[in-house]
């Protein structure tokens, strides 16, 4: 079965895409369609930028540590379709099982410094602030922000017309958003619930934000995590949702930065509302 559904599942375009961004922005997979039918094709991307817009980030080793796609039949680790002397701009993927579908990533570090002013925005705009006064205890907030910055993404695929329980699970990735309410079988409207962790622990206290894009017009809830981890918030509109959360800690193992941050996105597509369904 893994090496069926690895001829079927992902197809590779062959085009080269432009680098990826040095800048830590949001990260996020976008699937199309998010909702294929059965060894249906549906184009994956990663995309990384601000404000729900982005550019396309080329699938390649040098950046990917891990890309996978769970299931209820298999886990399935696709890293032998992502070249290392080349980028590739999406993966083609096909399903041969109906079902909830999890596509993983999670990336290499990279660094990034910015000035001192620029990073205290930054921080501030995350809901990092503690780390802004932990940089004006330590006398640095005046200093350049060295960042190591590591990106964990999920996207939640419905193939065909049945759904199990596959959306719900904790994949394992560095800092993950794991839904408690299914978005797979939500509607606009609904108030949906969701847990982050940190290495597989409860973070508490950490901002929550939700994008949603129609045109040029561009929606953000926000939110913070409970004492549990968990949030909830109603996503008022159809189509494609990404949320996001940072995580950063001191860098304790290197002379060239001074945090570790970890990004992580969640994006699925909501149905219609309810009382509007056929």
């Amino acid at each position: 079965m893994k090496a069926c559904l690895k001829r079927n599942a992902a197809t590779v375009l062959v085009a080269l895409a432009a680098s990826c961004s040095a800048f830590a922005h949001e990260f996020w997979i976008a699937a199309s369609p998010f909702d294929p039918g059965v060894d249906a094709p549906t184009v994956v991307t990663l995309n990384v930028g601000e404000f729900f817009v982005g550019d396309r980030v080329g699938v390649t080793s040098a950046h990917a540590k891990s890309v996978r796609v769970l299931s209820a039949q298999q886990d399935l680790d696709l890293m032998d379709l992502v070249p290392g002397g080349s980028m590739l701009p999406s993966l083609t993927l096909s399903f041969p099982e109906a079902g909830s579908h999890v596509i993983a990533y999670e990336s290499h570090p990279s660094q990034l410094e910015l000035p001192a002013d620029k990073f205290h925005s930054y921080l501030h705009d995350e809901g990092l602030d503690a780390i802004i006064r932990q940089r004006e205890a330590a006398g640095t907030a005046a200093t350049p922000g060295r960042e190591r910055f590591r990106r964990s993404a999920k996207a939640l695929v419905r193939v065909g017309e049945s759904l199990d329980a596959t959306s719900t699970r904790n994949t394992g990735i560095r800092l993950e958003i794991t839904p408690e309410t299914d978005p797979l079988t939500a509607a606009a409207g609904d108030t949906l619930r969701f847990v982050l962790t940190f290495e597989g622990r409860p973070r508490p206290g950490v901002l929550i934000k939700a994008w949603h894009r129609q045109g040029r017009q561009t929606t953000l809830i926000r939110t913070t995590t409970d004492a549990r981890g968990g949030f909830s918030v109603a996503l008022p509109f159809t189509g494609m949702w990404m949320l996001n959360a940072v995580h950063m800690v001191p860098a304790t193992d290197s002379g060239e930065v001074d945090w570790d941050s970890y990004w992580g996105s969640l994006t699925f597509e909501l149905a219609r509302r309810k009382s509007a369904r056929s």
